[in-house]
This record gives structure tokens, sequence and C-alpha cells, in this order.
């Protein structure tokens, strides 16, 4: 029994995925180590079954568009500070996955499994295996950051 509803098993299957799939991750952890973003269990779990994936999807979704994404951390390349600030912020620790929308966002993964739009604020698409559901379907991630003042802005 998979573990999502046929229509996004077909989605996934269309980007190149399979059940078992193993990619190698140290690449990406070297990158990211070498700037002091640490690659956790969640995240190195998620990349070896799913990096490298670009999904192609588009149209009418459950709350949103349904909107095209790659699961290649090295997208967001130079965003170390952004995730690790989000990261302190919500109290976990975020590594890169890749990005959203064609790099109008990126998604990140929490030590627990969450999944993130990472950009000038923060929201959650929920825990894997919703939260790749929710992506292909096009549900809309729910915003976390409203109370957040970014350093240096006025109250």
């Amino acid at each position: 029994m998979s573990r999502w509803l046929p229509e996004v098993d077909e989605v996934l299957e269309a980007s190149g995925w399979t059940p078992g799939r193993q990619v190698d991750t140290g690449r990406w952890r070297s990158m990211f180590e070498a700037v002091g973003l640490a690659m956790h269990d969640a995240a190195e779990a998620f990349l070896q079954e799913f990096g490298g994936l670009t999904v192609n999807v588009r149209g009418a979704g459950i709350s949103c568009a349904r909107t095209p994404f790659e699961l290649d951390p090295e997208l967001a390349w130079g965003e170390d500070d952004r995730f690790a600030e989000w990261g302190e912020w919500i109290g976990h620790r975020l590594f890169p996955l890749g990005e959203l929308d064609h790099g109008r966002f990126f998604l990140g993964i929490d030590e627990v499994g969450v999944i993130y739009l990472v950009e000038t604020w923060v929201a959650s698409f929920g825990p894997m295996p919703q939260a790749m559901e929710h992506l292909v379907l096009g549900v809309a991630p729910r915003r976390i950051d409203e109370e957040y003042e970014p350093a240096g802005q006025p109250s």
C-alpha cells in the first residue's frame, strides 16, 4: 500500500521517483556543512529518496495552484543564513531541500520531517509524507511567521 494517493504516486514516478530510490547525499552534506549548516537525519533520509527530482505540476490545486518544485539543495546555495535564522526562530534546524516555483521560494526540512516554504517569511507544508501530498496536490502551506520581527526592524 502506498503512503500517498494514487495521483501523487503517478506524479512522483513521472518525475523519476521509484520506491526504495537511494541518492548519494554526500555532496550536499559537504557543501552546507562547510558553511555551518549541518545535514540532520531527516534531511538525509528525504534527500536520499527524493533528491534530484524535478516535479512539474501545474494547474488548479486543492487550496492553491499546483506549483513545480525541484529537490536539489544546491539551488539554495548562499542562503544558509536564511535557513539558520528561520530555524532558530521556529526552534528547529532547517536544511535546504531545493526550490518551489522556479526559484520564487525555497524548500527546507526540519529534524522531525516537517517541510517548509522559506522566503522572507516561513510556512509549513506539514510533516512527511503528508507534506509531499500537499506539494503535489496544491495545498497551501500554513504561514507560521506572523509575529516575527527581522533583526533591525522597528516594532
